[in-house]
This record gives C-alpha cells, structure tokens and sequence, in this order.
C-alpha cells in the first residue's frame, strides 16, 4: 500500500510471440487491452502486435529500449506507485532475456514494488528442445563476443562446461563463430543451429560443429538460436596424446589431420597440435 492508503499498481511481464502470432497467450491479449501503460521495446512493432491480434491497446505506450532503460524508468516506477499497471514487453520472446527488462525489474525489486510475469514464448527453450541433444542442464550466454580473440577465450571456457550451452548469433558472423567453436571445443561436438523458430521458414540444421561450420560458409540470415552439446568429460591431459598423435604422423597422416582425429572431448585439435609443438622442440 501506498503511504495515502491507495493500492500500488504492478509490473507485468509479458513473452510476445517469436513468429507465429497464435503463440500469443490469452493474458498477453487481455494486458495488452487493459494495462494503465505498455512499455514496449520497439512502438510500432508492438502496434503491429495487437493489430494483428485485433485489440486495441487501451493505455499509454512508451518507449522502453536499450538506450532509453535507464531515463524510462523512474517514470514507470512513479506510475506503479500511483497505482499504474505496466506492462512490459520486447520485439519477441520474454524481456530481460538478452532483451530490455532487467533495470525495470531490479528497480521495482528494490522499491518494493509488485512483479508478475505472464510466461510464453522464449527462443531459448525452444531451440533446447528441438536440438535432439541432452539439455537436462544447460546455460544461455546472450550473444557470444564479437571480436574474435575475446570469442575464442569465451570458448575455451566452454571447453569442461558439461551443460549444454544455448546462445544467440548474428547470421553474418555465424560462420566464423561455428568455425572457431569447432576448433576450440572439437569438430565432432554435436550443436544444432536454430533459424526463423516458429515462422514461415523455421529451420533446424543438425550436425557436428565442423559440418555445421562448413553450412553456414553458405550464408544464413533470420533470427539464429545456437545450441551446443556440453562436454562428456573433464578434460584430459593434452600431453596423454602426443603419443597417438606422432603414430599417426609416422604412418603418413599431416599432422593438423592426425590432431583432429585424436582430439577428444576436453582437448580440442588446437590445443593438441600446440602440445605437439612444443614436445618436438622440447
């Protein structure tokens, strides 16, 4: 309650569809029609969204994206307090999931002030269960990093991580993305690439990391949903595989070849074609 004994007003959070407009649930199209005020990460997209749901959104609509999260605020703070409900919705999927949100939430938190969600569509859980891969435990990193030292070492700390990892990716920089999760992680590390979920051209590519490298060189555009496999083991000892590496070697395999087909899960070929390196000159 308020100090003047009026009700407080409350946060909702609202998952809007990713493509297909009949994922929008039955209370996303009731809080469309009845909040005090809608937040929404992009105005007209959230205009097309109850046009094409055929309700008129009956309160105020304010902007509320990345660059305005902070200066937005305050405001939808006073309007909770006056007794407001606000609603609070992204382009897709549910909003502080690499989406605007979390400034909102955590200031109401911390005001004391009421938050409900209104569940639905995420691209996260859907891509996890329409990899075919065991997702019983599992971590979602946003967007991987864009330059590609800082994207390796990201990588490598996936190296052990026996969760299943789901992230999302720009169509342009896939390729380069799969390619070097292929050498860091191993080419045989099962991923599956998720594009256009729920929409007239969702599409589901299944593979290894080095198949899946190897599609994408072909280009991919849409919404891109990444999941990869977690790792069966701990890592093993690069040093342990010298031995069937130089084996190989003898009998006429290149070297870059014989550490692909000896690298394991938790040693990846880099990793192991360094060992050998630095073996032979030791």
């Amino acid at each position: 309650m308020t100090e003047n004994g009026d009700e407080l007003g409350r946060l909702l959070l609202a998952a809007t569809p990713l493509g297909d407009i009949d994922d929008a649930s039955p209370r996303l199209r009731a809080a469309l029609a009845d909040a005090d005020v809608v937040a929404a990460e992009d105005t007209r997209r959230v205009r097309a969204l109850a046009h094409a749901l055929d309700i008129t959104i009956g309160g105020r609509v304010v902007s509320y994206y990345d660059h305005v999260e902070s200066a937005r605020t305050p405001a939808l703070l006073d309007a909770i307090r006056r007794g407001d409900t606000v609603l609070l919705v992204t382009d897709a999927g549910m909003p502080s999931v690499s989406d605007p949100g979390y400034r909102l939430v955590s200031a109401c938190i911390d005001a004391g002030l009421p938050v409900t969600c209104l569940p639905g569509p995420s691209a996260v859980t859907t891509a996890l269960a329409l990899s075919g891969l065991p997702v019983e435990r599992f971590c979602f990193d946003g967007f991987p990093p864009r330059k590609r030292g800082a994207r390796r070492a990201w990588l490598d700390s996936l190296l052990t991580e026996q969760r299943a990892c789901v992230f999302f990716e720009a169509p342009h920089r896939l390729a380069e993305c799969l390619a070097d999760a292929a050498d860091v992680l191993g080419a045989q590390r099962r991923a599956a690439v998720c594009r256009e979920l729920t929409k007239t051209y969702e599409e589901v590519v299944r593979g290894t990391l080095e198949e899946l490298a190897q599609w994408a060189v072909g280009g991919a555009r849409g919404e891109i949903t990444v999941v990869i496999e977690g790792a069966t083991r701990a890592a093993a000892d690069p040093a342990e595989l010298i031995g069937a590496v130089e084996e190989l070697v003898e009998s006429g395999v290149r070297l870059k070849e014989a550490c692909a087909q000896v690298a394991t899960a938790g040693v990846s070929r880099r990793e192991l074609y360094e060992a050998v390196l630095a073996a032979r000159r030791g």
